[in-house]
């Protein structure tokens, strides 16, 4: 791995972030079309995240895998909410969620 490569946590984390930026923007931009793309990839990370949770090798302690399932579990449910039920408070709640998890990784990774 060369000094540019990211570890696969630094990766969900800086996708975590990158979620949370375009979630933002598409709320304040007030544009469905655009919200439901950022809605879409904040999911397919989340998939991504409980993916690597549920692995057989993943070396997380059981309480941070349980809380991290749930939280997944959440922002699918909020996603298949649709966008005319998610009000501004429901996406500043997902942005929110995707960046303290994002500082959570990278704080751990650190460790």
């Amino acid at each position: 791995m060369d000094d540019t490569s990211l570890s696969l946590v630094e990766e969900q984390a800086f996708q975590l972030s990158r979620c949370a930026i375009a979630l933002d923007n598409a709320r304040e931009a007030k544009d469905l079309g655009v919200l439901v793309a950022a809605l879409n990839d904040n999911l397919e990370v989340w998939v991504a995240i409980r993916s690597l949770v549920m692995a057989g090798d993943c070396s997380l302690t059981a309480e941070t895998k349980d809380n991290l399932k749930k939280l997944s579990e959440f922002v699918a449910a909020k996603t298949f909410e649709g966008v005319e039920k998610l009000s501004d408070d429901g996406i500043r709640s997902l942005v929110n969620i995707n960046l303290q998890i994002s500082e959570g990784m990278l704080e751990g990774a650190k460790a």
